[in-house]
C-alpha cells in the first residue's frame, strides 16, 4: 500500500471524501438557508405593508432582521465545516450584553419608537398629553417624538417613556363631550336660564342632536345656582364651541337680567 509522509493512502482519501461532503453540506446548508432568509424577508415585508409601518422603521426592521438571519446561516454552515462556533457564539453574546448594557436607554427608546410606529397610539397631527406635556404632535422619530404645544414651545419626549407610560389622545375619535357649569343668582329664573341655553344649543349647527344635550342643575353652591352643560361635537370644533358659548350665556343672561353671582361673604361686626 503506498503512503504519503507515512499515511496511508487509504486515509488520505477517506479524510479528503470526509472533508468534501462536509463542504458540500456546507455549501447546502448555505444556499439553502440564503434562500429562505429571502422567503423570510418577503413574508416579513408583506406584513410590514399591510401594519403600514412607517417607512424609516420598516428599514430598520428588514435590515436588522435580514443580518440576524444571514448571521445564523453562516454560523450553521460554519458549524457544518467542523470548526467549533461554541466560543464564536459567546464572544458575540459577551460582545452584545455588554453593549446592551451601555446602551441599555437608547435601546429602551428605540424599542418604543418601534412599538409607537407599529400600533399608531396617535399619529402626526394628533394633540396628545403625555409625560407631562401636551401638545401637537410634529413627528414620530425613531428615539424622540417631537411636540408643539400651544404656546408654540418644541418638546422632544423619549419613546421609551412615551411606550411604557399612560397617554391622552385627544384626538383620537371623531367627536367629542363639551361642558360647561353656569351659575347663576338664588332668585333668578331657572327656568328661563336653562331654556336660554337649550335654544342656543339648538341654534348652533356645530353642536350634535344625538345624543341630545344635557341642562341641568347641578348643585345649589355657597353662592350660587349651578347648572351643569353637556353637549357632543366634533373634535375639531371642541374649543370654537366651548368659547362661542361662553360668550353668548354671559351677553344674553346680561340682556335678561339674569345675574350671575361671584364668591361674597357677609361680615357681621358685634361690638
Amino acid at each position: 500500500m503506498e503512503e504519503i509522509v507515512g499515511i496511508p493512502m487509504e486515509t488520505i482519501q477517506n479524510s479528503i471524501l470526509s472533508w468534501a461532503k462536509h463542504v458540500v453540506f456546507a455549501l447546502l446548508i448555505f444556499w439553502i438557508g440564503m434562500r429562505i432568509v429571502k422567503l423570510m424577508m418577503r413574508a416579513l415585508n408583506k406584513a410590514l405593508q399591510l401594519r403600514e409601518v412607517d417607512p424609516s422603521l420598516t428599514t430598520f426592521l428588514q435590515s436588522l432582521v435580514k443580518i440576524g438571519l444571514q448571521a445564523m446561516v453562516i454560523i450553521a454552515t460554519i458549524n457544518q465545516l467542523g470548526v467549533a462556533t461554541t466560543s464564536i457564539v459567546a464572544v458575540l453574546a459577551s460582545a452584545g450584553l455588554a453593549i446592551g448594557m451601555a446602551l441599555s436607554g437608547t435601546l429602551q427608546n428605540f424599542a418604543g419608537g418601534a412599538m409607537i410606529l407599529m400600533f399608531k397610539p396617535f399619529k402626526v397631527g394628533d394633540f396628545i398629553e403625555a409625560q407631562g406635556y401636551s401638545g401637537t404632535v410634529q413627528s414620530i422619530q425613531i428615539f424622540v417624538t417631537v411636540l408643539t404645544t400651544p404656546d408654540n414651545k418644541q418638546v422632544v419626549i423619549p419613546n421609551g417613556g412615551l411606550s411604557n407610560g399612560s397617554l391622552i389622545n385627544y384626538s383620537a375619535q371623531p367627536t367629542r363631550r363639551q361642558e360647561w357649569t353656569f351659575g347663576i343668582d338664588y332668585g333668578s329664573d331657572l327656568d328661563e336660564a336653562k331654556q336660554i341655553i337649550r335654544d342656543l344649543l339648538e341654534k348652533d349647527e356645530r353642536v350634535h342632536a344625538e345624543p341630545a344635550p344635557l341642562v341641568e342643575l347641578a348643585a345649589l353652591a355657597d353662592s350660587s345656582v349651578n347648572i351643569i352643560v353637556r353637549a357632543w361635537v366634533n373634535t375639531e370644533n371642541f374649543w370654537p364651541v366651548y368659547y362661542d358659548m361662553n360668550t353668548e350665556v354671559y351677553k344674553i343672561f346680561t340682556d335678561r337680567g339674569i345675574s350671575i353671582p361671584f364668591p361674597q361673604l357677609n361680615v357681621h361686626l358685634q361690638k
